[in-house]
């Protein structure tokens, strides 16, 4: 008899045990569904600005208690479209997306909204699409300032090639229409537009090479953004043709910056990276607890109207370097100025 009393009592002290156990993991369980997931898929990691934004809104993100699960397509829309697919499988909160083709997603967020997750259009605007909020810089001022930068050259040669981004970028649509419409009134005529498929940089340099006749006849090339710029000076460097040309980019690439301060590239656009991830982060942790967001305006993205955030970018040359992406920490002045050398003939330091 005492030995199944005591049996009794070991049994019963397990079951409480277990029963402990059991609630200790229930309630781990539900801390970890209670934590805001974020799923954030990339055009590409081969374009330097991308690191920035996906390194700044998991720093922000994180800081806020939100979990960011990243994923890069490397210029495959299928591939984005799995990655869309699978946030919504995983049942994240917010996916945020940085579209490589922005008119071939809308059916992936209507899935999303269906499922009751909110979704951010980050940098690019997608299409037809009923996204909660697109974040960007304002891309029409982007090419405005492109543009206006060109008053200060001082030249009566007004003859432009655009070296733009791939049409299905939405951002390309809107800086080019900002571009030209300053350049038009400003008395330039574009010669001759290209459109590089999918930001693909060799394809910039093909494009120099393989017209060269038609470049001759330019003297100022607007190219989509630094790393086209960069491949056109390439091609135009191999022939001793550089110093002819005012070459213009944006986003304020590290290399960028040191071609402007030794003379290849006239100007670029610097757009704060760190306030756009930042703002991002802010807005998707907002959306994720279904708080009101704060944005500036609202857009059409072809069907519908949505949410619009357009931060300010800046013009930066050689006059100004100082004062906008190295004051600002964007970069260090002895990595822009690692090629210049001093009448002493060192790499300058800060001043």
């Amino acid at each position: 008899m005492r030995k199944k009393l005591s049996l009794l009592l070991v049994m019963a002290l397990v079951l409480t045990l277990c029963g402990c156990n059991s609630s200790k993991q229930n309630n781990t369980s539900k801390a970890d569904d209670d934590k805001i997931e974020i799923g954030f898929t990339l055009d590409t990691f081969v374009m330097e600005r991308w690191e920035r934004d996906r390194d700044i809104f998991i720093s922000r993100a994180n800081e806020l208690g939100a979990e960011v699960n990243v994923q890069s397509a490397n210029g495959d829309i299928e591939e984005q479209r799995k990655q869309v697919k699978y946030f919504i499988d995983q049942g994240v909160d917010v996916i945020v997306i940085v579209p490589i083709d922005c008119n071939s997603l809308a059916e992936e967020v209507q899935m999303a909204k269906d499922a009751g997750i909110k979704v951010i259009s980050y940098d690019r605007l997608i299409q037809d699409a009923p996204v909660d909020l697109y974040i960007t810089f304002d891309n029409t001022m982007v090419g405005t300032l492109m543009g206006e930068s060109l008053a200060n050259v001082g030249t009566n040669d007004k003859r432009i090639i655009m070296v733009s981004g791939p049409t299905t970028d939405s951002n390309v649509i809107m800086v080019d229409a900002g571009f030209t419409s300053v350049v038009e009134e400003k008395g330039y005529k574009i010669i001759d537009t290209t459109y590089i498929e999918n930001w693909k940089q060799n394809l910039a340099y093909d494009y120099i090479n393989d017209n060269i006749d038609k470049v001759k006849e330019a003297n100022v090339i607007m190219c989509g953004n630094d790393a086209l710029a960069g491949q056109v000076i390439l091609a135009l460097l191999e022939r001793n043709m550089v110093d002819d040309y005012i070459i213009i980019g944006q986003d304020a690439d590290l290399d960028a910056c040191q071609r402007i301060v030794e003379g290849t590239q006239y100007l670029t656009i610097y757009k704060p990276i760190s306030e756009l991830a930042t703002s991002a982060a802010d807005c998707a942790v907002k959306l994720a607890k279904d708080e009101e967001l704060s944005y500036t305006a609202r857009i059409q993205n072809g069907s519908q109207y949505i949410n619009y955030i357009g931060l300010r970018p800046y013009q930066v040359n050689k006059d100004n370097m100082d004062k906008t992406v190295i004051d600002e920490g964007f970069h260090r002045r002895e990595d822009v100025y690692l090629n210049v050398k001093n009448s002493e003939g060192d790499s300058p330091k800060g001043k």
